[in-house]
């Protein structure tokens, strides 16, 4: 049989029965003939409350203050959910064994908080599994070039089981959740939204950067540069569900080249609340100047999504672009302090109160218009775009954040994601 790789988040793993009930879904897996890896994430809210009772210890200070303590303390939450599965396999019969990210070695970078994952080690994890265990390594940490304990960021441990499955050749990697698959958009705020039989690795990178929490973007990059095929299921269904019913939900995360897809023209809308945009104004419309202002902001360590400059006026524009609502503040005070004055810009200004809506789709690429349908909804609701980003399948608009709801309704009726019937919905 095949080598699979089964990754559990927060929820699935939320209390000892829930952890029982993963280890009896392993152990259906293994004993079907399957060599079975476990990528655990800590127990739901463990890591909020390790990292809040360092907060406490330390108000107002940044992660970069104690970057090195923070991972070696967060890391402990994926360090318990592992041991006590592995506990939970054993207890059901299963020869399994757990190891931090460290023990396999999982290799990464020095960037605490956020490293980044260089090279796995795959040769102690083979030896157990041709051995007949079940290994379970821990998600959302590795080791640095030091030997010092690293975490990955948020959503982690997504990125860790793409990863052990690109190092292990995994015939698929399987990540389940609390929901059961990828939908048109969050059923949340459209109740008709549509579960996807499957999606490209592509538009699935989209839907991730735009904002869907389905997936980590790592995660999705991470697959897609190694072709590992990802599909996303629930962990609530049974654990004593059929197997080959099991294998074939959910939503499967593949190449676009695959015969069996006939896309619709957009199979998604996608959105993230959590941005804000930034101009700098009355900026010298000179060559440089982007450089200057958003390489001091990657230099903080700061992500910039959108971005557009204004035509020049009497030697002046006006240059914006959208950060994580987490890092406004800083981008804010680092312009004001440094990059303002040096630029002898007018002024900088922000807006914490926006947010930014995407459709997505590979059929995009062979239809026109499609962005001028889009934009047209939006008017027809009342809908001020202040931003737009484009690429061949998707389209960006930046938006006041209180017209989110109604602008993803109206999308979703416009391109008739409510209605498809093709071979991608389910």
């Amino acid at each position: 049989m095949a080598l699979i790789v089964h990754k559990y988040g927060g929820t699935s793993m939320g209390s000892t029965e829930r952890i029982r009930n993963v280890a009896r879904r392993v152990a259906k897996w293994h004993r079907a003939g399957h060599q079975m890896v476990v990528v655990p994430s800590a127990m739901s809210g463990e890591t909020n409350r390790l990292l809040g009772l360092a907060k406490e210890l330390a108000p107002g200070k940044t992660d970069s203050a104690y970057g090195r303590e923070l991972d070696m303390l967060a890391a402990t939450g994926e360090q318990a959910s592992s041991a006590l599965l592995a506990i939970a396999l054993q207890a059901e019969g299963m020869e399994a064994v757990s190891y931090a990210g460290w023990q396999v070695p999982i290799k990464t970078n020095s960037a605490y908080t956020k490293a980044r994952i260089e090279s796995i080690d795959d040769a102690r994890v083979r030896t157990d599994l041709d051995a007949g265990k079940v290994v379970i390594v821990t998600g959302f940490q590795g080791v640095d070039p030091d030997g010092h304990i690293t975490t990955l960021g948020r959503g982690g441990s997504d990125t860790s089981a793409v990863a052990v499955a690109a190092a292990l050749k995994a015939a698929e990697c399987l990540i389940y959740t609390d929901v059961d698959g990828v939908y048109t958009t969050d059923p949340r705020v459209v109740p008709e939204a549509r579960r996807l039989l499957r999606v490209s690795f592509e538009e699935m990178l989209e839907m991730a950067s735009m904002g869907s929490k389905v997936l980590q973007i790592r995660s999705v990059e991470f697959a897609g540069k190694y072709k590992v095929p990802l599909r996303v299921l629930s962990s609530f269904t049974p654990w004593d569900i059929d197997l080959n019913e099991e294998a074939a939900s959910g939503t499967l995360i593949t190449f676009e080249e695959d015969e069996q897809m006939e896309q619709a023209v957009v199979s998604g809308i996608a959105f993230n609340r959590d941005e804000a945009k930034i101009s700098v104004l009355g900026v010298p419309d000179k060559p440089g100047i982007a450089y200057q202002i958003l390489g001091a902001v990657a230099d903080a360590n700061i992500e910039v999504d959108v971005i557009i400059q204004n035509l020049s006026k009497d030697g002046k524009t006006d240059f914006s672009f959208t950060v994580h609502r987490n890092d406004f503040q800083k981008a804010m005070d680092l312009l004001k302090g440094k990059v303002v004055p040096e630029l002898g810009a007018a002024d900088v200004v922000g807006d914490a109160r926006i947010c930014k809506v995407s459709i997505v789709g590979i059929g995009m690429r062979s239809h026109v218009g499609v962005a001028s349908r889009m934009f047209k909804c939006l008017s027809d609701e009342g809908i001020n775009i202040q931003m737009i980003s484009t690429s061949e399948i998707k389209t960006s608009v930046v938006i006041d954040e209180k017209y989110m709801e109604l602008a993803v309704r109206a999308l979703h009726r416009e391109f008739d994601l409510d209605r498809t019937e093709d071979s991608i919905a389910g």
